[in-house]
């Protein structure tokens, strides 16, 4: 890819920088380890719309958390390889 990645905003808001999980994984001047730090980030957001929209807050992305955790598997092995499962409060 030609194009010149913004690490440091990918981090902040990763939506803003890939239009898909899916190009992330695309990305030659990545690391392994920073795309799985991109996508973690994402879904993490993606989480928190999540919970936004279950509480009756209407968001103005569609949820893509599933994407995000199948990007995630094709880089780590597996979806919940080290990682719980997600909850309202953060975790088990």
């Amino acid at each position: 890819m030609s194009d010149k990645l913004d690490y440091a905003k990918a981090l902040l808001d990763p939506a803003s920088v890939f239009a898909a999980p899916e190009d992330v994984l695309e990305r030659t001047d990545l690391s392994k380890e920073q795309k799985i730090e991109i996508l973690r980030r994402w879904e993490y957001d993606a989480i928190e719309v999540a919970v936004a929209e279950e509480e009756g807050m209407v968001g103005d992305q569609p949820l893509i958390l599933r994407r995000v955790l199948l990007a995630l598997e094709q880089l780590t092995g597996g979806i919940g390889s080290g990682h719980p499962p997600p909850t309202k409060q953060d975790g088990v």
